[in-house]
């Protein structure tokens, strides 16, 4: 989404490229160690995990893109565990299938999936993901509302639903979109110069 081609042409590739990364093929963050400046003879403690808050306002607060980037892995991470064995092998499936470019039963088996974990807000994002591969628009953005429903910080599912709306040619919800994604991860990459190429032409109807 780069000022420099048409922001309708690259709808189709920024989704493609987020579903392979939503479906799990970039590589997993580890937490930062624990601190090394223990006493000898002080038993080991085990490091505490940050909280999903803790790293959502760590996203916003950051003033370094590698460092956000870290963050938001974290975060997705996170997102990504659905809580059930069954549910995260019928999405590894789906991964596969979306490798193979079977959107069609990548759509199946997440059907299956958000069917047995209807509260994983991030079952119903990737399921959202397959529905735009296969150009039903109608169902990706019920799935991406869904997803931000059950949570309303997922700015990836923001950053989707604008550029939906944006192929729909429906810039003014394609703004508020990707402004709701800036609003949680404001370094988040590409998004701005997105926001900063509608707002003129949106912002100046309003005048």
């Amino acid at each position: 989404m780069t000022l420099s081609r048409p922001l309708g042409t690259l709808v189709t590739a920024a989704l493609l490229s987020a579903a392979f990364f939503l479906f799990g093929m970039s590589p997993a963050i580890a937490l930062p160690p624990a601190s090394q400046g223990r006493e000898s003879g002080d038993a080991p403690k085990k490091a505490q995990a940050p909280s999903l808050d803790d790293l959502y306002a760590r996203l916003k607060a950051s003033e370094d893109d590698a460092e956000a980037k870290g963050i938001s892995r974290l975060i997705e991470q996170r997102l990504g565990r659905s809580g059930s064995a069954t549910a995260d092998l019928l999405t590894e499936r789906a991964r596969q299938a979306m490798s193979g470019r079977d959107y069609a039963l990548a759509v199946e088996l997440m059907d299956r999936a958000t069917h047995l974990e209807p509260q994983w807000a991030e079952g119903w994002n990737r399921r959202a993901t397959v529905f735009w591969l296969l150009t039903d628009q109608t169902n990706a953005v019920a799935d991406l509302q869904r997803t931000l429903v059950l949570e309303p910080r997922h700015y990836e599912a923001w950053a989707a639903l604008g550029r939906i709306y944006l192929s729909m040619d429906d810039k003014r919800r394609a703004l508020d979109a990707f402004r709701r994604a800036s609003a949680i991860y404001p370094r988040m990459e590409k998004l701005q110069s997105a926001i900063d190429r509608l707002a003129p032409e949106i912002d100046g109807r309003d005048l």
